[in-house]
């Protein structure tokens, strides 16, 4: 089970980045077609927006996976796998999980309400489905949900002597 919810991060965070260098394009061309001929295109502007948005909120589980969120790390390296397990297992249940919830059941309404008024562009020539956008929000909860729960799963596993260390060495380190 461990294994499948960190499958799915991994697969989204390699997804996301490929969407940072669509981005890095995106605001090229927006930079070119505004300065070198004088069009400004709403849709293409806002484009660059949302995939900042998306990689950010969709790529936070992935963030979560490999161990690149925020921690004491002078003293979290100290300490052997049983002890990180235990600093792990607290901070997802004490810190990330009640943060998903709160977050997901905040904005819950909002994401509702803007799939009942389908929402669309916030300016003329805009990016239609702003509804969509909005959706993120609920995905980034269930993503670090999902990778607060491996990681719970994994902590009690090291804590239980099946497994040898809580959670990836650093960033990015698997």
């Amino acid at each position: 089970m461990v294994g499948a919810l960190d499958g799915l991060n991994e697969r989204v965070g390699r997804a996301v980045a490929w969407l940072v260098l669509l981005m890095a394009l995106n605001v090229f061309i927006v930079f070119f077609l505004r300065h070198v001929f004088a069009v400004e295109l709403a849709w293409l502007r806002e484009s660059y927006a949302w995939m900042h948005g998306i990689i950010f909120m969709a790529g936070a589980g992935y963030t979560v996976l490999n161990n690149g969120f925020l921690r004491v790390d002078i003293i979290y390296r100290k300490k052997d796998a049983r002890q990180r397990a235990v600093a792990d297992l607290t901070g997802a249940l004490a810190f990330l999980a009640p943060f998903a919830i709160t977050v997901a059941w905040l904005s819950w309404p909002y994401v509702a309400e803007a799939w009942t008024r389908l929402d669309g562009a916030g300016e003329i020539g805009g990016l239609p489905g702003v509804f969509l956008l909005k959706s993120v929000i609920l995905v980034f909860c269930l993503l670090i949900g999902l990778q607060g729960a491996a990681l719970v799963g994994r902590s009690i596993m090291v804590l239980r002597d099946q497994q040898d260390e809580p959670v990836a060495e650093g960033p990015g380190g698997k």
